[in-house]
């Protein structure tokens, strides 16, 4: 009587194209990548180091092997940016795929009784469903990555046109920007895990969506936070006066505060870095609700705009940053 496949099993004939059989050496034998270097990409996408006599890979997994064997033949490509896309794969893919999950489970403990124990039977059921699911998904992902991609090649040609630094270096002069909601540790504890997940759900969509449609870059998400950046100052301006003053148009909306600040920063794995990210962080976490403060550099960005008004603040220690001087930022009324 053959044995009926494990979960673990399953999942991976499921979601993997098939069993993992392979052990390192195998792997290496079969891709044609020196195992140390196959190692530090899988450590790279935020796997574990599998034991040596352990079958931990797939077919899939030597092909795709194969093909950076293959890519790293071109001119354009080195090992270490195959290791740099390898994380930035695996931050991505990882936040995704916990998502998606989040969002399969909740749905699927909608369908079933609360009453009801989830069993391997059940499992195998929801497996089923995505692999039905699945080319869809796949051709989601790749239509939007190559729309990111894109996007993403055309903010670069408007930055170097704007001669703002130098972006092929992983530099550039922009606006960096966040917005918090206001007492969101209080607030979460009148809410039900439900609530609290629709909740900032709710937040997140509403504030990408107002930074896509003005012209910004959301960098991430962080719960309560959003993190974004524009090469134009006076687009980082509307995005930030649009997330602190929604509330007052959508009560559904929560209280939002929100710090600019303006000058180089430094791009990497799709993130940003630098000293006017930080000063923007601390910006925000002094500013009060429904406002928003700028520093001085990106009030000198908007001096001849006259959109916008500016009362300066006392100077404040901000840390790591010593004594800043803020600006209020307000749009201009006639």
């Amino acid at each position: 009587m053959t044995e009926a496949p494990s979960s673990d099993q399953l999942i991976e004939e499921t979601l993997l194209g098939g069993p993992a059989r392979y052990t390192r050496a195998q792997v290496e034998k079969l891709s044609g990548v020196p195992a140390d270097y196959g190692l530090r990409i899988w450590r790279a996408l935020g796997f574990p180091t599998p034991p040596e006599d352990e079958a931990a890979f797939t077919d899939e997994d030597v092909a795709a092997l194969q093909e950076i064997r293959e890519l790293l033949d071109t001119e354009l490509v080195d090992e270490e940016m195959v290791l740099h896309l390898a994380r930035a794969v695996g931050q991505t893919m990882g936040r995704l795929a916990g998502w998606l999950g989040g969002v399969w489970l909740r749905r699927l403990g909608q369908e079933i009784p609360d009453d009801q124990p989830v069993t391997e039977e059940l499992v195998f059921t929801a497996l089923a469903a995505t692999e039905e699911l699945r080319p869809r998904f796949e051709r989601l992902l790749l239509h939007g990555w190559r729309r990111q991609l894109a996007a993403s090649a055309l903010h670069s040609l408007t930055t170097t046109a704007a001669a703002t630094a130098d972006p092929a270096s992983g530099v550039a002069l922009m606006a960096a920007g966040f917005a918090d909601v206001v007492s969101f540790t209080r607030l979460s504890r009148r809410m039900d895990e439900r609530e609290l997940a629709e909740f900032v759900e709710r937040f997140e969509a509403t504030a990408a969506g107002i930074i896509a449609d003005l012209g910004g870059r959301l960098v991430k998400t962080l719960g309560d936070e959003v993190f974004f950046v524009a090469a134009d100052a006076a687009v980082a301006a509307e995005i930030a006066l649009s997330l602190a003053g929604r509330h007052g148009v959508d009560p559904g909306f929560p209280r939002v505060r929100a710090g600019l600040a303006y000058g180089e920063v430094i791009l990497r794995l799709g993130d940003f870095f630098g000293t006017p990210v930080n000063l923007a962080a601390r910006l925000t976490s002094i500013a009060y609700p429904g406002a928003v403060l700028v520093d001085g550099e990106l009030a000198a960005a908007l001096a001849d705009d006259d959109r916008y008004d500016f009362s300066s603040l006392r100077p404040r220690p901000l840390q790591g940053l010593g004594r800043v001087r803020p600006r209020l930022l307000r749009r201009r009324t006639s």
